[in-house]
């Protein structure tokens, strides 16, 4: 068996001395780290298969164009998963990341710590699983190489999406608490004040209902979760 790649990590900020501190810490535990300081930069990057990252944490406000009109970019092509970045910490910045495609959001100063945690969840979501293909009426998922499809039709999903996807459909029928999507869909707990899960929600009914009308319905139970539905033939 050959040894597992050594992950790659690429951080896009504009603030040197913070992607150098980030970059050492992340290094000392193991990954290879690259940094960007403007988005043109990096989507060279991304576009360049040798040094393309596992993953990617990304400032929200950088001269020129920011970070998400960056985010914007890169998901045409990409579903590498993103962590974003931001000083400003406001929800509505939050909301717009996750809508655009962002996997996880943190707010700046952050712990080094705290960001390892969130790029390991990502990095272990993304991970190729071993789990059964699963069939919930027309959506059928192969967790084995994490491809989701409506009928014939691939979903494009992001890392979260397709957790989040998987978690429902294992447990069809079943209510399954906001809490729970977040620590399985994300890797990480509940936050006062959190809407990542229904930003991810969203952006899934979306996919579902543009793919067909008999995709199955993820119905919501008002302060609870939410749960899969098949729909009738």
């Amino acid at each position: 068996m050959q040894p597992a790649a050594t992950p790659r990590i690429l951080i896009v900020d504009d603030d040197r001395a913070l992607c150098r501190l980030l970059a050492e810490y992340l290094q000392r535990e193991g990954f290879m780290v690259d940094m960007s300081h403007d988005a043109e930069t990096a989507l060279v990057q991304l576009r360049n298969p040798t040094l393309r990252p596992d993953l990617l944490i990304l400032d929200v406000m950088m001269p020129g164009r920011d970070g998400l009109d960056t985010l914007r970019e890169l998901r045409m092509q990409h579903r590498l998963p993103v962590i974003m970045l931001s000083a400003k910490g406001e929800p509505v910045d939050r909301v717009i990341g996750l809508e655009l495609g962002a996997d996880d959001y943190l707010s700046k100063p952050c712990l080094p710590r705290e960001l390892l945690a969130r790029v390991r969840a990502q990095l272990r979501r993304n991970t190729p699983a071993t789990a059964a293909n699963l069939q919930v009426g027309t959506l059928r998922l192969q967790p084995g190489d994490r491809r989701a499809f409506i009928g014939e039709q691939e979903l494009v999903l992001t890392g979260a999406e397709f957790q989040l996807l998987l978690t429902l459909a294992q447990r069809a029928g079943e209510l399954v608490d906001k809490a729970s999507l977040t620590r399985i869909a994300l890797g990480r707990e509940l936050e006062r004040f959190d809407r990542s899960i229904d930003v991810h929600v969203s952006r899934l009914r979306h996919k579902l209902a543009e793919a067909s009308a008999q995709s199955p319905r993820i119905e919501s139970v008002r302060g609870s979760g939410y749960l899969m539905i098949a729909s009738a033939p």
